[in-house]
Formats: structure tokens, sequence, C-alpha cells
């Protein structure tokens, strides 16, 4: 009775898999549609570097790790892609298929793995590489969530105290008919202003054509690259999110170089790989300077973007034939430049953000109470 019961568990495991297995072979989706967060992504990489280090058959492998997988489209994706592979394609060929999925650098660092016969570890790499740059972006979006919630507040405070608070007063100070300081009546003129019909018709509006606007300017090519190198200038957040920059093309950088890649084509990847035009129109310069027979460290000084820390250190790894390595501590460095950056930053604007909020409710409530001080002493 217990082996039957064994062998029915079994089919039924069996016929559920292939069934979950039919479905999601038939899901419709068009390559370009395909979006994977990059949590998935990382286990994906690093649970395939296993399955190949023991010694499973990489089209079965990818087959399992879809049936665990909980994105459907992703785990059509990766039965569509074991397909391929049992068909005699490569998984760099395959990967090529999905550039919304697998970005160049993942791409290539797996091809330098298969001529190398060092696929497991390149995959192992590739996660690594994934997490800590999404450890990256977690931190600066850290330093950058708190004041934007500051501002929100302080905002909705002041809209609060001029809509709700402010008419009340205003109705009193005219019914003493009293002679008001400036900074009063402009506080009641502002509280007018955002109490009137046409405040709340006409911001609305004003908000989406300038999103608009700017939207449009920055798909620009002028547009995104002023865009790009104003925000590299904004005081604190600029070098911060320089050093986060830096910090992953460095990263990217000593892996593609470590990988096998040659020079010119690590560069290559990497501007792909950068989210600031101001820093891909410099690499793309430095590429053009190293195919002239420049070394990297004396390329990439045009628009002023890389610290001379950079420059010295790559000077130093290619004087002694260990450009990756150097990468490698460059990358390191300037993640701990980061993470104490946002523990600074943090620390520096609680104080300031409170300040800010505690001046503009002061402000406000000091302008309110003026005239009655002033009609205290003109009755005392």
């Amino acid at each position: 009775m217990p082996s039957y019961g064994k062998q029915n568990f079994n089919v039924n495991s069996q016929n559920k898999s292939s069934t979950l297995k039919s479905e999601r072979t038939n899901v419709q989706f068009s390559p370009k549609d395909v979006s994977v967060p990059q949590k998935d992504l990382l286990i994906f990489f690093r649970q395939l570097a296993v399955i190949i280090q023991s010694g499973v058959p990489l089209a079965q492998g990818i087959e399992l790790l879809s049936e665990n997988t909980k994105n459907d489209k992703f785990a059509s994706l990766q039965l569509q892609i074991s397909s391929r592979l049992q068909a005699g394609e490569e998984l760099s060929t395959c990967l090529k298929k999905y550039p919304k999925v697998f970005a160049s650098i993942t791409v290539g660092l797996i091809e330098a793995g298969e001529a190398g016969g060092i696929l497991d570890k390149v995959l192992d790499r590739i996660a690594s590489l994934i997490e800590q740059q999404a450890k990256i972006k977690s931190e600066i979006k850290g330093a950058l969530t708190y004041p934007v919630i500051i501002l929100v507040l302080a905002i909705s405070v002041s809209l609060g105290l001029l809509i709700f608070i402010v008419p009340t007063f205003d109705k009193m100070f005219k019914d003493m008919g009293a002679e008001l300081p400036a900074l009063t009546e402009f506080m009641l003129t502002l509280s007018r202003i955002v109490t009137s019909l046409q405040f709340f018709i006409f911001t609305p509006i004003i908000i989406i054509v300038v999103g608009y606007l700017f939207g449009k300017y920055y798909k620009t090519t002028t547009g995104r690259f002023r865009v790009d190198s104003f925000v590299l200038k904004i005081p604190l957040f600029g070098s911060l999110l320089l050093r986060s920059e830096v910090a992953s093309l460095c990263d990217t950088l000593s892996t593609l170089i470590d990988s096998g890649i040659p020079l010119v084509e690590a560069i290559e990847r990497c501007i792909a790989a950068s989210s600031n035009d101001r820093v891909r129109r410099c690499l793309s310069i430095a590429i053009q300077r190293v195919k002239e027979g420049q070394e990297l460290s004396s390329s990439i000084d045009s628009y002023n973007v890389f610290p001379k820390l950079v420059k010295s250190m790559l000077k130093i790894g290619e004087e002694t034939g260990k450009l990756g390595f150097m990468t490698e501590n460059l990358a390191n460095f300037y993640k701990r430049e980061v993470e104490e950056s946002v523990s600074s930053l943090t620390q520096a604007m609680e104080p300031m953000v409170i300040m800010v909020v505690a001046g503009i409710v002061g402000t406000i409530v000091v302008s309110l109470y003026l005239p009655m001080f002033k009609i205290i002493n003109v009755m005392g």
C-alpha cells in the first residue's frame, strides 16, 4: 500500500509539473514587454551557477529553475531559452534575444565564460555584480527618500495653515481695520491665492505641462546631457551620485577585464550600463583615444567627470599590468565612500530639514501674531 501511495504522489507531481510547464510555454509575450526585477535575475544566475557546478546539463537546469519561478513571463522566457539550448544554441546567443532582460554586460560576460570554460564562475560573478549594484541603488534611494518625504510634509503643513488657519485671521484683521505689517500682508495674500478657485484649477495643469515639457526635453540629446551634468553638480547629492556611478563602473569594468574581455569592448559595455549621459560621453571619447593608442588613465579626462584618484589608480594598474585588480580596489573604495556619504548625509539632513520645517511654520505663525502685538502696544 505505501508503495502505491508513493507512486500516485509521484504521478500527481509529474502531472502538475507537466501542466504548469504547458501553461507557461503557452504564455504569449513580446521580448520587449518582459520586465524582470533585479532580485529575480540575481536568484536565477546564482542558482544556475550552482546547477552547472553540480553537473546538471544547462538546458535541463534552466527548465528546473523555471518550475520555481513565480513570474510567469520570466518562467516562460526560461523555457524558451531551454528549448533553444536543446536545439544547439549557445547560452549567450539565447540571452541576446531578450535585451530588455539581459544587459549587454551580462551577455558579454557569458560569452567570455563560454570561451574560457568558466561559465559557472562567470554566472556567480554576474550575480555578485547585480547584488552590488542593487545595493548601491538602494542606498542612494534611501538617502534621497527621507528629504523628499520631509519636503512633502513641510509643503503639506504650510498649505494646511494657509488654507485653514490663515483665512480665519484674515477675516479678523479686516474687522479690526488695523494696519498690517508687510510680512502679515504677504502671508494673507499668499493664503488668498492658495484658497482661490484658479489655484486649484491651474496648478495641476501647470505641473502636468511642465512635467510633459521637461520629459520631452530630457529625451533630446542636448537635454539629457545638460540635465545629467546639472545633477552631478547639485551640492551634497551630486557628489554622492558621482561616487555611486564610479563604484558601479569600476565594479563592472573589473568583472569584464578579469573575464578576459578586451578593454575597448569592456568600456563599450560599461557605456551601455551607465545611467548618466555625461559619464557615457566621457567613456565614448575614452574609447576613441584608447583605439588610437592612448592609455585609459589619460583618456578619461574629458568633461571633468572622474576624480583624480581614479586616473592615478588606473595609471598604476596599467603600469603594473593589474588593471582588473586596480579597478576592483577602486570599486570597493567608492562603495565604502557611498555608504559613508549616505550615513553622513542622512545625519546632516535630519536637523537641517527639521529647521527648515520649523522655520516655515514659525514664519507663518509670527506673521499672524505680529499685528496682535502691535495692537496690544497701541492699547497699552
